[in-house]
């Protein structure tokens, strides 16, 4: 494959991606009751994630780029997979915070990725999109891990007091 095939591949990629970021963080802020926090940075994140979808999508345009619907399919379908197991886990806030932060570390992979081989294959015009995303993703992974410990604290105490709900 040629640098430009393998950089349309990646951003059908990305697109998909960020259609199961935008199904994990919907299912994960309708779910959160007691922790106020970080519901409200989920919502956050969530419109941000709504626009970096549109932002993608203009990329892809710009190149012509069908999207592909088996991959945001299939990622739809583990978002929601994730999301329904993570129900039965009597500490689900505390996985699902976990589970935010190492998927805000894949996507800033992916797009440290996509922008090298976005100047590879010469789509200069899409970089600075991908510096934006970047930020908004590093942004949400360092909120993540610096408040990990606080919703692990609130779960601990929630969970040691009866007759109060701590899992959500």
């Amino acid at each position: 494959m040629t640098p430009q095939e393998n950089y349309h591949d990646w951003l059908r990629d990305a697109h998909a991606m960020e259609k199961q970021a935008e199904s994990m963080l919907t299912a994960m802020s309708s779910r959160i009751d007691n922790y106020p926090d970080l519901r409200a940075r989920i919502e956050q994140h969530l419109t941000e994630t709504q626009g970096q979808l549109k932002l993608l999508e203009t990329v892809l345009d710009r190149n012509g780029i069908n999207r592909s619907v088996m991959k945001d399919a299939t990622s739809k379908m583990a978002a929601m997979g994730q999301s329904f197991t993570g129900m039965f886990a009597s500490d689900e806030i505390v996985k699902g915070a976990i589970s935010s932060y190492v998927f805000e570390q894949f996507e800033i992979a992916c797009y440290t990725s996509l922008i090298a081989a976005a100047e590879k294959a010469g789509d200069v015009a899409s970089i600075d999109i991908f510096k934006q995303i970047l930020a908004q993703e590093v942004a949400m992974a360092e909120w993540s891990l610096n408040h990990i410990p606080n919703v692990t604290d609130q779960f601990l105490l929630r969970s040691a007091a009866d007759g109060v709900e701590a899992k959500k």
